[in-house]
This record gives structure tokens, sequence and C-alpha cells, in this order.
């Protein structure tokens, strides 16, 4: 009985962990001109964007030096960040999808959070 209690126990604890991890996750919205928002979560790697109620997983690609590039090529989507702004565009259909997003950090004249741990940036 105390060994199946222990089990039980465990096994929630783990669950809980899991969940808790996910959860702990911030998730960051960028507010873009012409009333447009998307959020994200992630790291300098990879990037989870949430956009018109779908999420796309994108991942870091090469870009210019202060400049972040991350895409998603089976949808398209391609975000490009750079110190005071950052795009959203659609590669497959050609269109500009956001323009001028910035995070409230941003907004207080930051870098943007996912230059955190990236190539070193300087600040203008």
């Amino acid at each position: 009985m105390k060994k199946s209690l222990l089990t039980i126990s465990l096994a929630i604890a783990c669950l809980a962990g899991a969940a808790n991890a996910s959860a702990n996750e911030e998730v960051i919205t960028w507010t873009c001109s012409e009333s447009k928002q998307f959020k994200t979560t992630g790291n300098t790697e990879k990037v989870r964007l949430t956009w018109e109620s779908k999420t796309y997983d994108l991942d870091r690609q090469t870009s210019l030096p202060g400049s972040l590039r991350y895409k998603n090529t089976n949808s398209g989507f391609d975000l490009v960040v750079l110190g005071n702004k950052a795009m959203l565009f659609n590669i497959k259909v050609g269109t500009r999808l956001a323009d001028f997003c910035q995070t409230a950090e941003m907004k207080a004249g930051k870098l943007p959070h996912l230059f955190a741990g990236a190539e070193p940036f300087v600040q203008n």
C-alpha cells in the first residue's frame, strides 16, 4: 500500500512539475501599427508565434548583424526582429502582415527580450 501511494505521489509530482514548466514560459505581447498584435514564447533559438488565434513554431535563421530572423517554411511566417521594432511577413504570399511591432520593454527603450543570449547587440 505504501509503495502504491509513493508511486502515485511521485507521478502526480512529475505531472505538476511539467505543467508548471510550460505554464511558467513567459508570453510576450507585441503591438503593431494598424492595431495588429501577435504573441510569442520561446527563446533565442526557437519562437512559438501566435497570430490570429493560430500557433506556429519558428526556427532561428541566419540574419544580418543587429537583427534576428525566425521562419516557418511550411506556413510562410517570417519574423524579423531589430533593436527597435519587429516585422511579420508571410513569404509564401509575399505580404507584410504586421509592421513596427514592439513589446512593452521595447517601448520603454530596452532591447527585445529575444536578444538576450544572442550575439552581442549594442543599443544606440
